[in-house]
Formats: structure tokens, C-alpha cells, sequence
């Protein structure tokens, strides 16, 4: 009898925890995105649901050698101000302190040890942080595409907005999960919409091809998004977490002359789960030569493994993929955690 109060308290538990961890639903006015409940991709592709994660965790096929780097290698601090070109250093995953203009930018920040509602269960990190959090210059700006806890690590943002007290700026209905988290006031953005912040820097929002939700009732009320950032001077383009699609060569006209494009190549297999979702390092530079960015790197790569790929196959294919595609090797870097370089 106790086995049988135990097994049906599973499922109540489950429920329970996961309303606990959604986030807060966007409301707003209807667009070609946005039916008054859920945001959509433009071009009607849709994440797998629930089922297919199921066929996908049961899958015979194993998985690609992941092999935990416990000790970071000491790098110096980065620059605390840039004011000519563009300086970039990858810290992990999808984080990049982006420095222009004088201001100090960064993307989807991740510093926990887990990106998961628990720190004692989750994708686990297999590499530490290229820098540390007390290496960082006074950050002026964070851009988060979107809050998946990969992307939106709510320790990390914390201990940022008591210690920086940046920007921040969200796309449509995370701003006010940041708010109600932190204290802190965010600016939303929808897809195409953009934000002049001061010191001449604009802020555009973009499409990506995704979808959203921290909790079970909390599926896609939340939008997705990139990143234009426009100076003056440069311009760069951080592409987010996406599938591939038409869209990015939309991204490439409305936005000519990209400088610097951030782009995503990890999280791959197997495709036929992962295509609506995230891209393929094949994809990753048909991404680079959409929007004709001068100069792309690589990112969401080798340190959470959110997939079947191994910790090294998708700089390996990127490698073989530039050669394909005739793209030469120094357009598209891959940096290595804590690397900085100067455009």
C-alpha cells in the first residue's frame, strides 16, 4: 500500500515542481509570432514534444566522449574598456564578453556548474569558465536570447546585476521573470524591434528559430531571439541558440557589413531531434555566409553536453564543413575558453 501512495505522489510532485519553475506568460498585443497565448517560429517549425524526447532518451545509439576538464588554464584579464575596433573573449558555452565602443557586453552569461533548476542534477559543466566572474570589467550591458537555463543561468544574472548593475535586455516576456527575480529592470524587445542604449550603441533584436519555457506550463510564452549590436563603426551579430532558416539571409540584408558574427554549432545529434532547434557546424557556416559576416566565431559548443555529439566532433566537422564550402579557415574562428582577440 505504501508503494502505491509513493508511486501516485510521483506524478503530483512532478506537476507541482514543474509549475513552481515556469516562468511568467508574455501577454501582449497579436503579431505573425504571437497568437495571444504562444510564439511561434516564422516558419512554422516546431520543437519535438514530448514523445519524441522520450524516443530520443531510449535510443540505442550512444553517446560521443565527453571527458571533464577540472582546472582552468590562467588567462590575463581582459581589456576593462575598448574603444577602437572590437575586442571578444569566449568564456563558454554561448557567454562572450563582447568589448566596443567603450562598453562592455555580455551575451547568455553562465557561470554555474550546472544549467539545470538543481545544482545536484542536469547537464553538468565539463570545462570551466575561460575567465572568472572577478576578471570581468564593469559590465555595462547583458543580452539574454532567451531563458533556457543554459542561457539564462538566474545565479549567474544575480550575482551580475548586484555586482554590475547592468542593462539588461530580453526578448518579449522574459524581462519580467528578470524583474520579479532580481529587482532589476529589463528591456523587452520583439523581432526587429531595437533599443538605443547610451553611448551610442543600438540594440536590435532578431529572429532565431527556437523555443522557450523553464517549467511544464510554461512552453514557448516566451519569445526567442538574436542580437545586432550597431555602433558607429561595427556592428555585430550574436545569432543566439537557433535551427537553421531563410530568415538568417534576412538578417544579412536588413544588416549589411556585420563585422563580427557569433555563431552556434553544438547541440546537434541526433539531427532528426535537434535540426528544428539548434544547428549543425555545416549550418553554422551557411549561417556565416548569410549574413556575410567578415569575420565569425564559433559558439555553444564543448562544455555542457546537451546532446549526442562528442566534445570535440563539432569543431572537427566545422573544420571539414569550411573546407567544403570553400570558406577560408580564419573567417570562422574557434576560440578557446578565456581567449580573447582583437578585431
Amino acid at each position: 500500500m505504501l508503494l502505491l501512495y509513493i508511486l501516485a505522489l510521483v506524478p503530483v510532485l512532478f506537476i507541482t515542481i514543474g509549475f513552481l519553475l515556469s516562468a511568467p506568460k508574455y501577454k501582449g498585443p497579436l503579431s505573425d509570432h504571437f497568437d495571444g497565448k504562444v510564439f511561434r517560429n516564422l516558419n512554422g517549425v516546431k520543437a519535438k514534444g514530448f514523445k519524441d524526447v522520450f524516443r530520443m532518451l531510449t535510443q540505442s545509439r550512444e553517446r560521443g566522449l565527453w571527458l571533464e576538464v577540472r582546472d582552468a588554464t590562467p588567462v590575463p584579464n581582459p581589456p576593462r574598456k575598448v574603444t577602437a575596433g572590437i575586442h571578444i573573449t569566449f568564456v563558454n558555452h554561448s557567454t562572450f564578453l563582447i568589448q566596443v565602443n567603450g562598453l562592455n557586453i555580455l551575451t547568455d552569461p553562465v557561470w554555474s556548474k550546472r544549467v539545470s533548476p538543481f545544482q545536484w542534477a542536469g547537464p553538468k559543466r565539463m570545462r570551466p569558465p575561460g575567465i572568472s566572474m572577478d576578471q570581468l570589467p564593469p559590465i555595462d550591458v547583458i543580452l539574454l536570447s532567451h531563458n533556457h537555463y543554459d542561457h539564462l543561468d538566474l545565479p549567474t544574472v544575480k550575482r551580475l546585476v548586484k555586482e554590475h548593475q547592468p542593462q539588461i535586455i530580453t526578448p518579449l516576456g522574459v524581462g519580467q521573470f528578470i524583474e520579479k527575480q532580481t529587482g532589476c529592470d529589463a528591456i523587452d524587445l520583439d523581432w526587429w524591434q531595437a533599443f538605443d542604449y547610451a553611448g551610442g550603441l543600438r540594440i536590435s533584436a532578431v529572429p532565431a528559430q527556437h523555443f522557450s519555457g523553464r517549467g511544464i506550463l510554461d512552453r514557448d510564452a516566451t519569445l526567442w531571439c538574436g542580437y545586432v549590436l550597431e555602433t558607429a563603426n561595427e556592428k555585430v551579430y550574436f545569432a543566439g541558440d537557433s535551427g537553421y532558416g531563410s530568415f538568417f539571409k534576412d538578417i544579412g540584408e536588413r544588416f549589411p557589413d556585420i563585422d563580427l558574427a557569433l555563431i552556434p554549432i553544438g547541440a546537434y545529434l541526433p539531427i532528426w531531434f535537434m535540426s528544428p532547434i539548434h544547428t549543425t557546424p555545416a549550418e553554422g557556416v551557411k549561417i556565416h555566409l548569410d549574413v556575410k559576416a567578415k569575420q565569425s566565431v564559433a559558439s555553444h559548443f564543448g562544455t555542457f553536453p546537451l546532446a549526442y555529439e562528442g566534445m570535440k566532433q563539432a569543431q572537427d566537422e566545422l573544420e571539414e564543413a569550411l573546407v567544403e564550402m570553400s570558406v577560408p579557415h580564419e573567417q570562422f574562428w574557434v576560440l578557446a575558453e578565456g581567449e580573447g582577440r582583437q578585431l
